[in-house]
């Protein structure tokens, strides 16, 4: 009976512990405090506001606050991907036609890379 309880108690902290991280709803592996570093990055180093809006409703760039994602499904790794390689000219399917450069075409390292990834995931799902 002491070994029930005991493995039901394990179980119902790991349900715990799996629902807070759900109930945040980021990408597993991602903090609040990414959000907050990618939402700086966004409007500063990143340069992202520039084509894509101030909260990313777009203008060069696409919108990024819609689940309508024109290069991939906006799953956080696509995004990290995109963010990194650009968007070639040839793959461009917004109605500019204007393509990405890698990084934005600025010089923010792979963990800024991560945490703007995060916070541009929260754009379109709710964040």
């Amino acid at each position: 009976m002491k070994q029930i309880f005991c493995w039901s108690g394990m179980f119902i902290m790991m349900l715990a512990s799996a629902t807070s991280a759900d109930a945040q709803g980021l990408p597993e592996g991602a903090t609040e405090a990414m959000v907050t570093e990618g939402q700086q990055i966004y409007g500063g180093a990143g340069l992202c506001a520039t084509c894509h809006g101030p909260v990313g409703e777009g203008f060069i760039g696409p919108s990024l606050i819609d689940a309508e994602w024109l290069n991939g499904s906006g799953t956080y790794d696509e995004i990290v991907t995109v963010i990194t390689e650009g968007v070639a000219l040839a793959d461009v399917k917004n109605a500019m036609g204007v393509m990405m450069p890698p990084r934005g075409g600025s010089s923010i390292t792979d963990d800024q890379i991560k945490a703007l990834a995060v916070y541009v995931w929260t754009l379109s799902n709710g964040g």
